[in-house]
């Protein structure tokens, strides 16, 4: 199966829990697609670079799984539909990045607040 990677910016007046929510909606198409969630993490508020939909920031998540193309395009079907999801972006990758992505890395030099759930064995 293929590996993505699947990126999604939830409105700024959702709470932590409910961007967790999101992700874990993502982990369920998946599996119920016989797909693997490799890694998810949630990247903090974080300034947009232009207002969308009123919105000056936005919670950044970011989901790694390995799927069939059916289980991303269910996913994308979904967020376009999800009134919580401004922006999204899905993309097809050789393999997946070991370890914590570039932006957790660059958060834990700074001290920041990411959180990473990774369900590698």
């Amino acid at each position: 199966m293929p590996f993505y990677e699947h990126v999604f910016i939830a409105r700024q007046d959702l709470s932590q829990a409910q961007v967790d929510a999101l992700a874990e909606n993502v982990a369920t198409i998946v599996s119920d697609h016989q797909g693997t969630v490799h890694k998810t993490e949630t990247w903090g508020l974080k300034q947009l670079a232009y207002k969308i939909q009123k919105n000056r920031k936005g919670h950044y998540a970011m989901v790694s799984v390995e799927a069939p193309g059916e289980a991303v395009t269910e996913i994308e079907r979904q967020a376009a539909i999800n009134e919580d999801i401004i922006r999204w972006l899905t993309i097809r990758v050789d393999e997946l990045e070991k370890g914590p992505s570039v932006m957790m890395r660059k958060q834990e030099r700074r001290g920041g607040r990411g959180r990473d759930r990774d369900s590698e064995d």
